[in-house]
């Protein structure tokens, strides 16, 4: 019994074995640099080209509020890696509402620096998928 045991411990640990070699090339072969994401280009937006409700949001942070949304102002997190790498907590986003929207739907602004900075900003109509910068 102890020698089938042992036989049985064996097999288990060559193929336990056997399937962690099998996954070691590809992961030695993936590329472990910035996702897609981080790869994607920042355009231009000009001021006039943005909604009426973005030129709004865009007033409300240069006068500090008040918001209409309990999560305007918050730190963006970046995670996207769209924009340009700063520490966390330099950026900040803000909700530009979407007409007849039932939720703060999916139109953003996110600025970086001190807060009420409004020049170094970007306007997002895809929950963070894209982002131009704005410009005057």
């Amino acid at each position: 019994m102890a020698r089938n045991w042992l036989r049985m411990k064996g097999v288990l640990i060559g193929a336990v074995a056997l399937c962690v070699w099998s996954t070691v090339p590809e992961a030695l072969a993936r590329d472990h640099s910035a996702p897609a994401e981080a790869q994607a280009e920042v355009g231009t937006i000009a001021l006039a080209q943005l909604p009426r409700e973005a030129v709004n949001t865009l007033n409300l942070i240069a006068a500090g509020g008040p918001y209409p949304y309990q999560k305007d102002g918050i730190v963006f997190g970046n995670y996207e890696r769209v924009l340009p790498a700063h520490r966390r907590g330099y950026y900040h986003e803000y909700t530009v509402p979407t007409p007849h929207a039932r939720n703060r739907g999916a139109r953003r602004i996110v600025c970086g620096g001190p807060p009420q900075r409004t020049d170094n900003c970007y306007y997002s109509d895809d929950h963070y998928t894209s982002f131009n910068r704005i410009v005057e």
